[in-house]
């Protein structure tokens, strides 16, 4: 077994007759009933800094993942964690497409295997996991967190578990949960509006789970974990980028260890993103306040980078 978490999480090997290490027999019949190969389409930016791929599984549903490369060697896969969505929120491409089902574990860390395959052709590795694709990770909790393990396993392919993270849209329980596992995995929690009523318009699981029965939980998680939580923000234009909103932000957040990652909006038939600049002053607002903010480069506009964008202009799903 260890040699052939070695072959597949670490050599990559895409056929088994590449493990050599393994019997003739055994290898002929590993081909035949768990071939290695991983049917997928990629889609590569202009700029070479993001590449997605449309990944078709055993049932013929397709599934979404994004690599992004950072300055400095860092590459981060972004991973889906449900085919469609059932959460529906107003901004993402994915809730239009509705909920399909629940990815496997093996489905999850498919995606991730894909892109450790792809970079090692350019002598690059995987150096990032983000559950920030397609779904809501913790409505598919068990899954998730198999995945999580079998991407940690020191004889497999062995990525630091604090290389990984998870982003909710406030499964209050999830969270709860979440903070029992003794796994230093980072938290993302997608917020996108300082207020309920504004929440609840872009992200109607606003209704069921408060933002202070959100707060509650994150602060129940710092309590166990003594770990920082990351709160996303999308910025939409006109939306939810103003200044009185990023005050009341400031305000909602301010003492609690977090910090704030402003997104740019990738541009659907929906929305706009945030101008630059409006995205700079949102920032400036909150670190004026106290609160740590950064700003996230903007990835991929030219594949449909955002979660669903692609399967859904292709009719995929």
């Amino acid at each position: 077994l260890k040699q052939i978490k070695k072959a597949v999480f670490c050599e990559l090997i895409e056929s088994w007759e590449e493990a050599q290490v393994l019997p003739k027999e055994l290898r002929e019949k590993l081909n035949k009933e768990v071939p290695l190969k991983i049917d997928a389409e990629i889609f590569e930016s202009r700029d070479n800094q993001s590449a997605k791929a449309l990944l078709k599984l055993e049932d013929g549903q397709r599934v979404e993942t994004v690599l992004m490369r950072h300055e400095g060697g860092r590459n981060t896969v972004c991973v889906s964690s449900q085919i469609g969505c059932p959460l529906a929120c107003a901004f993402c491409a994915t809730g239009k497409l509705g909920f399909k089902r629940d990815l496997k574990d093996y489905e999850i860390v498919e995606q991730v295997l894909f892109f450790a395959r792809y970079l090692k052709q350019q002598n690059e590795k995987v150096t990032n996991i983000v559950f920030m694709g397609m779904g809501e990770p913790f409505l598919n909790y068990d899954n998730v967190m198999s995945a999580v393990k079998v991407l940690n396993d020191k004889d497999g392919f062995n990525l630091g578990i604090r290389k990984i993270s998870i982003s909710t849209s406030g499964i209050v329980e999830g969270i709860k949960k979440f903070a029992e596992e003794g796994l230093a995995v980072n938290l993302a929690i997608s917020l996108h509006a300082p207020n309920d009523e504004l929440r609840q318009k872009l992200m109607p699981v606003g209704k069921k789970y408060l933002i202070k029965d959100v707060l509650e939980a994150v602060d129940y998680y710092i309590e166990k974990t003594n770990r920082r939580v990351m709160f996303e923000y999308i910025m939409i234009d006109g939306i939810n980028d103003t200044d009185d909103l990023a005050k009341e932000l400031a305000k909602l957040l301010r003492g609690r260890l977090c910090f704030v990652n402003l997104i740019p909006y990738n541009e659907t038939d929906m929305f706009t993103g945030s101008t630059d600049n409006r995205i700079s002053r949102f920032k400036d607002i909150l670190m004026e306040r106290g609160l740590q903010a950064i700003q996230r480069y903007r990835f991929g506009a030219d594949i449909d980078a955002a979660c669903g964008q692609l399967a859904r202009k292709r009719g995929e799903l």
